[in-house]
């Protein structure tokens, strides 16, 4: 009987991993999105041979695409734009992939993502740009590639009437490039 409660003991101990997972969860851990947000491209590309919509969203509302260009897995965005995923799809709060491959600094995908016709101003709830999520994470690529595509978007406020150079961390000489040019 010591051994009963023992036992019950050891798998109620916190360490123990939890078996509770939410349908949606589970939903997601099998779908394109996971696949995508791992970089499995032979995963990402059987799921399209089986007629999965690169577009489906998952239930934040996000797609394939946004979760490849989060984590800068450029060979599966190429995958899901070659397949028809939409370039500007926007989440619930107004988060495109370029956004979101943006703000985590991915270079490469937001080249191959405006290449592919995303639209860098679009905005999310918060009235942010890509330029904007890129300035405020310091990610100095990023902002130059934006900056020298659509020097516009430095002028570009928030909701917060903030442009790309006030949401940046440092306002230092490095920066100033994100300052709108005087006419």
């Amino acid at each position: 009987m010591d051994s009963h409660v023992t036992q019950c003991e050891c798998s109620a101990h916190r360490s123990a991993p939890s078996v509770h997972q939410t349908l949606d969860e589970m939903e997601f851990e099998r779908g394109i999105w996971s696949a995508a947000l791992d970089g499995d491209l032979e995963k990402v590309r059987s799921f399209l041979k089986k007629g999965i919509d690169p577009n489906l969203r998952d239930q934040s509302h996000y797609t394939a695409l946004h979760y490849a260009g989060r984590a800068g897995h450029l060979s599966v965005c190429v995958l899901l734009l070659d397949c028809g995923a939409c370039v500007n799809a926007q989440t619930r709060g107004g988060a495109t992939p370029l956004h979101r491959s943006a703000y985590c600094g991915h270079v490469r995908v937001v080249k191959v993502l405006l290449d592919r016709g995303a639209d860098p101003h679009l905005t999310d709830d918060d009235g942010t740009t890509p330029l904007h999520k890129a300035a405020e994470q310091k990610h100095l690529e990023v902002c130059e590639l934006l900056v020298n595509r659509f020097p516009d978007l430095r002028s570009q406020k928030d909701k917060r009437s903030h442009i790309p150079f006030d949401v940046c961390p440092e306002h230092s000489m490095f920066w100033e490039f994100l300052r709108p040019q005087s006419t």
